[in-house]
Order: structure tokens, then C-alpha cells, then sequence
């Protein structure tokens, strides 16, 4: 082995950027959050091949001082902390200060900056040889532009990593996109060879900053969202944000955006969390979409753990874990049949009954009649529950087809007292229940709806009553690590809750000595060790409710309707009822929708009416 000596300045600075500089991705992120940091209203964002061979980013920030900037290109030189208590609440997107030294030495970097009182801007340069700074005097308004040619000019082995130009404009654009949502008060451009890709206005009012979504996200996402808006007083934490619905999932988790602080961040804690929210509702082997914001004291938050700060640490990780499930969970389950475009359930209480009552009434005599409706009684009896697009007896046109003349012989229903699933007027192959509502035509699957019903009405059973509990004959014991044994001994009131009686007989052994009644059959054992697993990686743990959820839901997929079975107008109307009053009554527990709806507009495009 040779002796130790001292790495070069470029030799570190080009093993740094080895860590910060991966892509041109990486330099753009690293340069717009700089200008970000320094109280950018406007980016402009321009590259070439994709970044490879120009990245140029201007904005209109308070500048770089004359003397400040050579010392801005040398390794970890930064104004954004000063000790080291600053590292403990870091409010700025950067502050290793590594950024732009690995980022000149290797390529060419030319760094022009002109602060609000100064005269005149300046100008530094440095080429990935010496990595000496020359500073000369230029002309350019207030604010700072960096410009960055050749990367990896020095370094061809990096090169041949990059990979073609498209997938490399693409992890751009991405990075782009980020800091867009990131930031709504911001306006960004970004061009490619040329040609403008995004140019994105100051979003500061909610329907700009929904606009500003669909931009990045797509107009289906905004369509198919839900608005989120939690507060937690006591902890300082806060959520807001977009949250697609169960029925907008995706086949990656390509569509999910979270930030703390304002910082774009991947965090194993907070996908679980959010996972676990939408546990009953999303189909197997699908990803859920939303774009999150989370606000909390930047004291408690540890934003210095990866180099390229894509990671965090939370102080009080079961604490942030349980708000985001909790607020998350909450929305979704708040989630009604039309709750968008209709009053809230508690306001049609008073009128949807009486309504109800007036239509059994009046129709069931017709269905009791015969086995087999007929199709012109079934139109004729339904006719008045849509004032403007109607049924009536076919006896009123003289060519034996229903007409509208006769609309006036039958007492109207009040559009507006229409619940949001509307009425049933038929079943279709003993599947699917039909019904018609003040838009058009809804459509459920009966046995789906039901399921969910049977499902929510078990959980809250079980909520209410508390969990029914068996002893073992034998105990059973269960061989842990310390670490493993601590937390059964720390949770153990958690466990009691939940119908479990843990005791400690040992320093790496643990006995289970009561289980809850639905988890007799299974495997206990390797849940305790999930579970515990769970505890000391998240915090905490879902896993023992999911299995017994699980058992609930197969329990109510055996209660529910079946297809086939007849039911009359009465209980379809009576399905429809409860729908509207679940929770999660979109998705049946294996989360697929319940239902659907055709609008009249949808309707006459079918048939080419008013065309």
C-alpha cells in the first residue's frame, strides 16, 4: 500500500460529484434550487441535448456579490448556515455548499450574478482542469445565470453512462416538473433545443394551482381527485394537497409527488402511510396517485441524510406516520356517490324519505303484479322523476310510443329531492341494478355495493364492541431478537386492544397466551414478527387490523347478494340508500367500482341526438 497523501481540489471535487452530479437532471436540480433559495419569482430554464451539451438557468434572485463569486465555486462554500445548530432546522433547498464545485469540475461553468445595488455584474469562469476561477465584468440584469457546457467533457468514462438523449430530457423534465408543483408562485420556462416545452404562469389561486396540476399531472388527475386539508394543532403538522380516487390508480407508482417543507422527498414512512389509507379501497397490485404537502417545524425534520437530500428523518416518525394515514384515510372515507355535485347526505335526510315512501307506494303494486315487468309499465312508472327528459304511457302518441304529452297527467318529483343515486327502475340479469338519478342513468353491481356494506357495518361492529379474545390451551412461544422483545414489551397495550396477551419471558423470548377469536386460524407466530417488524422500521402497525379486515371481508363477500337473486324495487331502492350513507361505497373491498354513471349529454352522444 502507498503512502496517504492529500486528494487534489478537482480529484474531491470530481469524487463529490459523483454523488451530486448524475445526469443533467442533476445539475438542473441542484441550480434551480439555488435560485429558489435566493428569492427566484421566475426561472428560465434552457438546455441542449437534453442538458448534455448546454444547461443554461437564469433568474431574478437578489444575486451574488463581486467578491463572492469565485468563493461560490469552491467546495462546500455556502451562506445558508453558519453553525452547526442551523443543520437542526434547515429551511433552504440547499446548503452543503458542493453543488456548484462539483458541478464545475466537470464541465464548463460560466457563473454571471448582479445583486439589486450593484451597478454593474460580473462574471466568473472555471474549465474541469485547474478549476481556477476568472472573474471578469458583464452586462446582465438583477438576478443570476449559470451556464453550464459539456458535461463529463473531462470524464468520458461518466459519459458513457448517460443514456440516450429522450431518456435524459425526460429525468429533465421530471425535475422540472417538481419544482414546479414544489413552488406555485413561481413561473417556470423550460426549453429544449430551441423549442418551448412548458411555460408555466404564477399559480396563487386555487383553480390557477389546479390548472398548474393538470399542466404536470394531467387533466384526468384533477378530474378525478379528491382535495385534501388537514391541520394538527397540537403537533404543528399540517397536510394539504390532491389525492386521486381509488378508481384513478395506476399500474406504477409513477404519479406520486410528497413534499416537506417544500422539498421533493421519496420516504419509505410516508409510502407506507399512504399505502396503508388506501388499503380497502385500491385493486391488487395497483399505485395510488396524489401530489402532498406537508408543513411541520423544520426542527423536526432531518434533511441532511443523502447527499442528493431525496431522503429525510423524521423526529417523531409514528407521529407523522399516523397523521397521514389518518387525514388521508379520512378523505377517502368521507367519499359519498356524487358528493361533488350534490347536497350532503344530512340535508337530503328530511326530503329523500318522504320521496322514497311516495315512490314505493305508488309502484309497488305494479311489481308485485307480475313476476316480470314490462318494459313500457316499467317506463311509464318512472317516467316523473326527471322533469325535462321523461318517459309516459305510450297510450298518449298515436304510434304506440311513449311521448311527452301526457307528462302533465302525473305528479312531478322535485329534481332537487332526488338522492345522488337516484331511484331504481329495473335489474339487469341479475347483476345490475339500474337506477336513474337527476344526471341520467346510474348503474351498480349489486353484489359489489352490498359487500362493501356488509364489510363497513362488520368493522364498526367490531369497533363498537371491542374485539372478542380466546386463550391458547398451549401458549405459544415465540423466539425474537432484544430489539424485537423490547417492542412487544413497549406496544403491549397496543396488543391488548387488539385482542392479544403478550408476556415477556425472557430477553429474546416472548409468549403469546390470548389471541383475538377471527385470527384462530392463522398463522400467529409470523404476524407477531411482522408486526414487530413493522413497529421498529415505521413506528408503527397495521398489520394485525389488515389481517383481521381481511377475515371481515371475506366474511361479507359470503354475506352479500349473490348474482341471480331477484330483489324487489323496494330493497334495490333500499341498497341505494345505504350506498349513499358507507363509507367507501365507490370500491367493493377488493377495490373495484360499484358503480357508474351515463350522463343525458353521454347519452344522446350515443345515439347522435342533436347532431
Amino acid at each position: 500500500m502507498s503512502q496517504i497523501h492529500l486528494l487534489s481540489p478537482r480529484l474531491a471535487n470530481q469524487i463529490a460529484a459523483g454523488e451530486v452530479v448524475e445526469r443533467p437532471a442533476s445539475v438542473v436540480k441542484e441550480l434551480l434550487e439555488n435560485s429558489l433559495d435566493a428569492g427566484a419569482t421566475r426561472l428560465e430554464i434552457d438546455v441542449e441535448q437534453a442538458g448534455i451539451k448546454l444547461i443554461r438557468i437564469r433568474d431574478d434572485g437578489d444575486g451574488i456579490e463581486k467578491d463572492d463569486l469565485p468563493l461560490a465555486l469552491s467546495r462546500h462554500a455556502t451562506s445558508k448556515i453558519h453553525e452547526l445548530e442551523d443543520l437542526e432546522a434547515v429551511a433552504s433547498l440547499g446548503f452543503r455548499g458542493e453543488a456548484l464545485a462539483s458541478i464545475s469540475s466537470v464541465s464548463r461553468l460560466t457563473l454571471t450574478s448582479r445583486r439589486v445595488a450593484s451597478e454593474h455584474a460580473w462574471q466568473v469562469q472555471t474549465e474541469g482542469r485547474d478549476m481556477s476561477a476568472q472573474l471578469s465584468p458583464a452586462a446582465h440584469p438583477q438576478g443570476t445565470t449559470v451556464e453550464m457546457r459539456d458535461l463529463f467533457f473531462n470524464t468520458p468514462a461518466r459519459r458513457k453512462f448517460l443514456k440516450t438523449e429522450n431518456t435524459e430530457f425526460k429525468h429533465l423534465e421530471e425535475i422540472v416538473k417538481r419544482l414546479a408543483l414544489s413552488r406555485f408562485d413561481v413561473a417556470f420556462q423550460l426549453k429544449n433545443n430551441g423549442r418551448i416545452i412548458h411555460q408555466l404562469k404564477p399559480a396563487l389561486q386555487k383553480a390557477e394551482q389546479e390548472r398548474r396540476v393538470a399542466a404536470v399531472c394531467g387533466p384526468a388527475f384533477v378530474e378525478q381527485s379528491l382535495h385534501v386539508d388537514m391541520n394538527a394543532e397540537a403537533s404543528g403538522l399540517s397536510l394539504k394537497g390532491w389525492i386521486g380516487l381509488p378508481t384513478f390508480s395506476r399500474s406504477q407508482a409513477d404519479l406520486q409527488y410528497f413534499f416537506v417543507n417544500g422539498r421533493m422527498i421519496r420516504d419509505k414512512l410516508v409510502t407506507h402511510a399512504v399505502r396503508q389509507a388506501y388499503a380497502d379501497v385500491l385493486f391488487h397490485g395497483r399505485h395510488p396517485a396524489y401530489v402532498l404537502y406537508l408543513e411541520l417545524d423544520p426542527s423536526l425534520v432531518d434533511v441532511n441524510v443523502h447527499p442528493t437530500k431525496h431522503e429525510v428523518r423524521f423526529r417523531e416518525g409514528r407521529l407523522v406516520h399516523d397523521f397521514i394515514f389518518r387525514s388521508i384515510h379520512r378523505v377517502i372515507g368521507d367519499v359519498r356517490p356524487d358528493a361533488a355535485s350534490v347536497p350532503a347526505l344530512q340535508e337530503l335526510g328530511s326530503t329523500a324519505a318522504p320521496v322514497e315512501q311516495q315512490f314505493n307506494q305508488q309502484y309497488m303494486p305494479l311489481h308485485q303484479a307480475r313476476e316480470v315487468t314490462g318494459v313500457n309499465e316499467q317506463l311509464a312508472s318512472y317516467g316523473q322523476l326527471h322533469q325535462n327528459r321523461s318517459f309516459s304511457s305510450p297510450s298518449s302518441s298515436p304510434d304506440g310510443y311513449p311521448g311527452r304529452d301526457s307528462l302533465s297527467q302525473a305528479p312531478a318529483v322535485d329534481a332537487s329531492e332526488i338522492p345522488p343515486l337516484g331511484y331504481a327502475t329495473a335489474q339487469l340479469h341479475g347483476i345490475y341494478i339500474v337506477a336513474q338519478n337527476r344526471e341520467g342513468m346510474v348503474l351498480v353491481d349489486m353484489h359489489a355495493a352490498h359487500e362493501r356494506i356488509v364489510y363497513e357495518r362488520l368493522k364498526q361492529a367490531c369497533e363498537t364492541e371491542g374485539v372478542r379474545s380466546q386463550p391458547l390451551l398451549v401458549p405459544v412461544s415465540v423466539a425474537l431478537s432484544v430489539r424485537e422483545a423490547d417492542a412487544a414489551e413497549e406496544f403491549d397495550g397496543m396488543f391488548k386492544k387488539l385482542g392479544f396477551e403478550l408476556a415477556r419471558m425472557g430477553e429474546e423470548t416472548v409468549v403469546i397466551r390470548q389471541i383475538p377469536v377471527t385470527l384462530a386460524k392463522a398463522n400467529v407466530e409470523q404476524l407477531l414478527r411482522d408486526v414487530l417488524s413493522d413497529m421498529l422500521m415505521f413506528g408503527s402497525s397495521r398489520r394485525l387490523e389488515e389481517h383481521m379486515n381481511e377475515l371481515l371481508a371475506t366474511m361479507a363477500c359470503h354475506g352479500a347478494v349473490r348474482a341471480n337473486r331477484q330483489l324487489t324495487i323496494p330493497e334495490m331502492n333500499g341498497l341505494l340508500r345505504d350506498m349513499e350513507a358507507t363509507e367507501r361505497s365507490g370500491q367493493c373491498n377488493h377495490g373495484r367500482p360499484t358503480w357508474t354513471q351515463l350522463s343525458l349529454t353521454e347519452l344522446d352522444k350515443l345515439f347522435m341526438r342533436g347532431q
